[in-house]
């Protein structure tokens, strides 16, 4: 390989590493995006009943769509000053009674529900209550072992064939909104002191930031000959 070949194989790895971060983040957005139109875009099912409640008014499927999403979110706002006035309280109590009596739908209504009232807790800092999960490591096989960063979903122990475990939430990379729910042995879960900002910059760069925020290993000591 000649020197002039090189250079330009060298300048364009240069300019490749250069570019993979803003590539890699908007790659992650439009996925989001993309997954945001195929849930709520005019070519979904929930997009179709919006086009349908503005098309009668608007005459075009587009302009009907857009019709649609400013109905709801006007429906969104006005269900938003009950909530604040305490109006919506007896709705929300003759629907629970509604709801709750229906079998399977009650179920999964119940679970939905459950996870809206998390999302709405306060915790004595203010925070919402998924805010107030701990980052913690998880020490698969018991100390010395593989470890892995999650979230302390719940403080509060479980007994599974009589041992105590905690519910983690493992994030996956580069996406940490994904990831799984181990039930973990309590002696294997210790207390991680990084925070949310911290745990989710390591998975989004896929660890390449650990060493910003966890303390650096000191230098190998060099071999003897």
């Amino acid at each position: 390989m000649t020197h002039s070949t090189r250079t330009l194989l060298r300048l364009f790895v240069t300019g490749l590493l250069a570019a993979l971060p803003l590539a890699a983040t908007a790659a992650i957005f439009a996925w989001l995006i993309a997954l945001l139109l195929n849930w709520l875009g005019p070519g979904s099912a929930f997009g179709q009943v919006l086009k349908a409640i503005g098309i009668g008014v608007a005459g075009s499927e587009l302009i009907g769509y857009l019709v649609g999403v400013g109905v709801l979110l006007g429906a969104v706002f006005g269900l938003g000053v009950l909530v604040e006035t305490g109006l919506q309280r007896g709705v929300a109590r003759l629907i629970d009674a509604l709801v709750t009596r229906i079998p399977l739908v009650n179920t999964v209504y119940g679970v939905i529900r459950r996870m809206v009232d998390l999302l709405a807790q306060r915790d004595k800092n203010g925070e919402g209550g998924l805010k107030s999960m701990r980052p913690v490591w998880c020490h698969f096989g018991g100390p010395g072992g593989a470890i892995a960063l999650g979230l302390l979903s719940s403080a509060e122990p479980v007994l599974i064939d009589g041992r105590r475990f905690l519910a983690v939430l493992v994030p996956t990379a580069p996406v940490p909104v994904g990831g799984g729910l181990l039930w973990v042995p309590e002696a294997w879960v210790t207390p991680a002191e990084v925070g949310i900002e911290a745990l989710t910059s390591i998975y989004v760069s896929m660890g390449v930031t650990s060493a910003q925020y966890l303390p650096r290993a000191p230098a190998a000591p060099a071999a003897r000959a």
